[in-house]
């Protein structure tokens, strides 16, 4: 009598992992965004003007893009256990120590702390999830990460405003840091990478590789020392396929920035509303970024399923949505609070949409260099965090938020010609 060999159903830890990523990224945006709700508070006890709101808020983007390559060697070089847990609780204590802040010097010091120890945090995510996720996986798996931090902001915002109404600012900085604290203790007991699960099987393994997930050759080792050189520097900052994408993620970044920092203000400051009615009402447009970007991380990975080429099915939802993305300048043209929210919420889910552009990283860097080409993709998007804070609080010193909004709105046009234009056939190198 033949036997029939059953093969045990395939496991599904990597769906495990990536909800520990999404969680990590909600407390991110938490601790990037806390500063944009306790601003407009702050600013008046601590007598700070529109243009160094400016530079408080491009602080945490100084150290936070100009360590983003390191942050990409250093994810190389590192397990993500290890470096992600030491990230949350060093970041963390920096967002406690906020409560402290007695004036620009102090509080500006404590932002360029917080964005030093967040910058290993991106390239951490793109790769673990290039380790636990086939090929035709990735792009949702991306977008199911990355809306971490719209939904996370979207229903945490209103809590955020409640917390500094009753706590003050000071008690905002010192609860959203201790939330930190805890989780990255959390995560150091929960995650494994894939060879290190206890709970994940061969038939799983075989799956993830099979489609090209890289788990192997990820260990710490005498290679990642030498991923730091002239010549894989170079080859990253070569060509124009990477610079089209990097240009655009400057683009992208612009809008996701004006949210994190200066929305808020905008809202209370500028067009009148309410504290407490503006804390839920900005929490509209970031739910509208977060289906911006699931949409567009499920609609690309169909898009391959169906038989699209790569190149069309990652570029095109992001072309469209950088496009969608500078509809934000229709605020300008109307004082209804409704169809204001409205070009709010339609500009960032076209923000949203192009967010899934982290999928490049994985599509376009050499294997050996997934860490360090998103430390470059990461650093190059993240100028944005630097510039357009400073830039706005110029822009808008005078009362006047409409050039500001002009400004956002061009730059999300740029972007989505540096994908037409730019971006070219979508292989990896090397």
């Amino acid at each position: 009598m033949e036997q029939v060999v059953v093969s045990a159903p395939r496991s599904r830890v990597r769906y495990g992992m990536l909800a520990l990523v999404f969680v990590n990224v909600v407390i991110n945006y938490l601790d990037r965004s806390n500063l944009a709700v306790a601003a407009s508070s702050l600013s008046k006890d601590l007598q700070l003007s529109s243009v160094e709101m400016g530079y408080i808020f491009s602080a945490f983007g100084w150290t936070y893009a100009i360590l983003q390559v390191p942050g990409g060697l250093v994810a190389d070089r590192f397990g993500p256990r290890v470096l992600y847990a030491f990230c949350l609780i060093t970041w963390s204590l920096a967002t406690v120590f906020q409560g402290f802040a007695r004036g620009f010097v102090s509080l500006f010091g404590l932002r360029l702390a917080t964005g030093a120890f967040e910058a290993p945090s991106y390239p951490i995510n793109n790769r673990i999830v290039t380790s636990w996720f086939p090929d035709n996986e990735r792009a949702a798996a991306t977008a199911m990460y990355v809306s971490g931090q719209f939904i996370g902001l979207a229903f945490l915002t209103p809590v955020l405003v409640t917390i500094q109404y009753y706590a003050g600012w000071k008690g905002l900085f010192f609860i959203t840091g201790l939330v930190g604290l805890i989780w990255g203790v959390i995560w150091y007991f929960l995650y494994r990478d894939p060879l290190e699960h206890p709970g994940v099987n061969q038939a799983e393994l075989e799956y993830i590789e099979e489609g090209g997930g890289l788990f192997r050759g990820q260990k710490r080792g005498a290679t990642a020392a030498k991923v730091w050189s002239a010549a894989n520097l170079k080859l990253v900052l070569s060509g124009r396929t990477l610079w089209g994408v990097y240009l655009a993620q400057f683009a992208v970044n612009a809008t996701l920035w004006f949210f994190l920092t200066w929305f808020p203000t905008y809202l209370v400051k500028y067009r009148g509303l309410d504290f407490i009615k503006s804390g839920y009402l900005a929490s509209i447009p970031f739910l509208a970024a977060c289906a911006g970007v699931l949409l567009s991380g499920f609609l690309s990975d169909n898009l391959v399923k169906k038989g699209w080429s790569v190149s069309a099915a990652r570029k095109m939802p992001i072309i469209v949505g950088l496009i969608l993305s500078v509809s934000i300048v229709g605020a300008n043209y109307t004082n209804d609070t409704a169809f204001i929210i409205f070009f709010m919420a339609f500009s960032f889910f076209g923000a949203g949409m192009a967010l899934i552009s982290w999928v490049f990283v994985s599509l376009l860097a050499p294997r050996h260099l997934i860490g360090l080409t998103g430390g470059v993709f990461n650093f190059m998007g993240n100028l944005a965090s630097i510039i357009v804070p400073i830039v706005i609080g110029y822009l808008a010193k005078d009362g006047d938020f409409k050039p500001a909004l002009v400004f956002i709105g061009a730059l999300g046009l740029v972007g989505a010609c540096s994908y037409i234009f730019l971006v070219g056939k979508i292989e990896r190198r090397g």
